[in-house]
């Protein structure tokens, strides 16, 4: 089929290799982008080099009002951003309009960080003064995932821009099409020429030749652990600081006195929400034995009554977002089955085209089965029950992962207990997905290094210099 989107020829290949884009909902391809690699990676990074003086000598405040001259943009080009992003991800509109106001967000938020960067002065003593100064580290490369692709590039473009940098930015092969209309966005809100580059391809190719780049100051990755291993390595190479969000198998701790129709719901939202396709899927419920039947029932109710389709339909969930996604998730539900779990098969009938995954609640589910401890990152649901708030624990726990824990309980003080001693690095009492821009985020374990959002996310994009001096003149 002819492409339904233009892609600007600026990013084009150097040797003329194209991908296609896939609309996941109808199967259809809507575009062809360029298959970057080491050549066009180079390419990037020079141009966004040849802007970090300019940006560097940026006054603060002058940085600001670009990004909040950004925000604007964004904001004025939402409907086309929301369609572009539910052609690439097969999402529906809402959740794409959502994810949008949420890029606007983070570049509101870190636009006003711009003037908060400060350095400390530290006392020695008659006579000597040592001070630090935050330096903006120049390059700053960003692989960006295919899962909320236009709010992830701005959750860790905006801080770095606020920071004085430039970014190359590499988009997942299946999702590129809003970061490449971010460009003219950056370029109509007055950013230097090469503040914001964009290289499209494969991550085996123009990911790995942009991990492994000399010429960038930060890298931020968000992707498998797999990838970002490989990843890793590759940065290690130049002593590259990186930034990683690499997944999770999130748990949602249910005690008895909960309110049990605010729980389910919030369950549900936090398995389906964008198919499932979340790194804080909150995929895991781990619920006091005493209401498991009920709370489950009130689940599978609600999750039943989600409708599924394309864009065009506004329906509820959208498609995973390729075939081999889909595949990878529906053989999860029947390895869970085939290890001894219970599995019904959801009410829902798939439509017709599309890598479609209705909502699955897999009870009798024990702690050592791979449903139980491996991120599906789809609609798929794994039920352990507790007796006391240790076995709770114990089970939030037993998984490689360290990202998002709910905890819902009448009991603040049981709450803040379990906030203490679970290992993960972002828990939610009484509120799934609660948050946003000003709130860090990140986690421990195989769940990642370092936090985005929030203020201490500026100190990823930034180097510290310390200056120590002694005065010669006597001080009496």
């Amino acid at each position: 089929m002819t492409a339904t989107v233009e892609v600007p020829r600026a990013h084009e290949a150097l040797d003329g290799r194209t991908l296609p884009v896939e609309d996941p909902a109808t199967e259809v391809t809507v575009a062809h982008v360029a298959r970057g690699g080491s050549a066009e990676v180079d390419r990037a990074v020079a141009a966004a080099r040849s802007a970090t003086r300019t940006m560097r000598d940026t006054l603060p405040l002058e940085r600001g009002r670009a990004l909040r001259r950004l925000a604007a943009e964004v904001d004025a080009a939402a409907d086309e951003l929301a369609r572009l992003e539910s052609l690439d991800t097969g999402k529906p509109p809402a959740l794409a309009r959502g994810e949008i106001a949420g890029c606007v967000g983070y570049l509101d938020y870190y636009a006003g960080a711009a003037t908060a960067l400060q350095g400390d002065t530290i006392p020695l003593g008659p006579g000597t003064l040592a001070w630090t100064t935050p330096e903006p580290v120049g390059v700053t490369a960003h692989i960006v995932p295919w899962n909320a692709p236009l709010s992830m590039l701005c959750r860790s473009v905006a801080p770095a821009l606020a920071a004085g940098n430039t970014a190359v930015v590499k988009p997942a092969e299946q999702t590129p099409l809003t970061a490449l209309r971010f460009a003219g966005l950056v370029e109509a809100a007055g950013f230097p020429t090469g503040t914001y580059e964009v290289v499209t391809g494969l991550g085996a190719e123009a990911g790995a030749a942009l991990a492994a780049h000399r010429g960038i100051g930060s890298l931020t990755f968000t992707g498998s652990v797999a990838t970002g291993r490989a990843v890793l390595r590759a940065a290690a190479e130049h002593v590259t600081p990186v930034v990683t969000e690499l997944g999770g198998k999130s748990p949602q701790i249910v005690f008895a006195d909960a309110d049990l129709d605010d729980v389910a719901r919030q369950v549900v939202t936090g398995f389906t929400a964008n198919s499932g396709q979340y790194c804080d899927a909150g995929s895991r419920l781990l619920v006091e034995r005493a209401v498991a039947a009920e709370l489950v029932e009130r689940i599978r109710a609600r999750a039943g009554a989600l409708t599924l389709g394309a864009p065009a339909d506004d329906p509820d969930l959208g498609p995973m977002v390729s075939a081999d996604h889909r595949r990878r998730v529906d053989g999860y539900v029947e390895l869970g089955r085939a290890e001894g779990a219970h599995a019904p098969v959801p009410p829902q009938t798939l439509p017709g085209a599309g890598h479609f995954v209705a909502p699955t609640v897999v009870t009798g589910v024990a702690p050592t089965m791979r449903i139980a401890r491996e991120e599906i990152f789809g609609p798929v649901l794994a039920v352990l029950e507790f007796d006391t708030e240790e076995q709770a624990l114990e089970l939030a726990d037993a998984t490689d992962y360290g990202l998002g824990v709910g905890i819902h309980t009448a009991d603040i003080d049981r709450a803040l207990r379990i906030a203490d001693r679970v290992d993960a690095g972002y828990v939610m009492i009484n509120d799934y997905f609660a948050g946003g821009p000003a709130v860090p985020f990140g986690g421990t374990k195989l769940s990642g290094t370092g936090r985005e959002r929030g203020l201490v996310a500026l100190e990823s994009y930034l180097a510290r210099k310390t200056v120590v001096a002694r005065r010669r003149a006597p001080w009496n």
